[in-house]
């Protein structure tokens, strides 16, 4: 199959395709006499498996591992265990870290409660000021 066909059996663009190809994450395709890539049914199982992990918010350097791993059936899956736990570990601190700033954001929608002129809005006024509560130093 040509570029477009897998970008679109895969659910992805023709870029990221070759992108894919350029960082050697995606087998590069043989060329026809027209010089198009020809693709086949192995490159999109393999475009499906990176597809996969990137939805799950991994690194492409995570997913190089696990393709080490998928490419060595014969090795112990305790890296690719590993390499979860920490994705894991990872996905947690990234929450915990989306919870504090929703509320800050939450804290920061308290300070106008209501709607005034801008010179008096709450909002702007808290952006406007630093961690420590001083307003911020004015910059050009």
């Amino acid at each position: 199959m040509k570029i477009g066909e897998i970008a679109r059996q895969a659910g992805t663009t023709t870029e990221t395709i070759r992108y894919y190809e350029q960082i050697g994450l995606l087998p590069k395709a043989v060329r026809s006499e027209s010089n198009y890539r020809v693709y086949t049914s192995t490159h999109l199982e393999r475009m499906t498996f990176i597809r996969h992990c990137r939805s799950l918010d991994m690194t492409l350097d995570e997913i190089r591992i696990l393709l080490h791993f998928k490419a060595s059936p014969d090795e112990n899956c305790r890296g690719v265990n590993r390499l979860l736990d920490e994705h894991i570990g990872h996905v947690g601190r990234r929450i915990a870290e989306l919870q504090e700033l929703e509320r800050q954001l939450r804290a920061l929608r308290q300070c106008c409660p209501e709607e005034n002129l801008t010179q008096h809005c709450g909002i702007l006024a808290g952006l406007s000021q630093t961690n420590d509560g001083e307003p911020a130093p004015h910059r050009m």
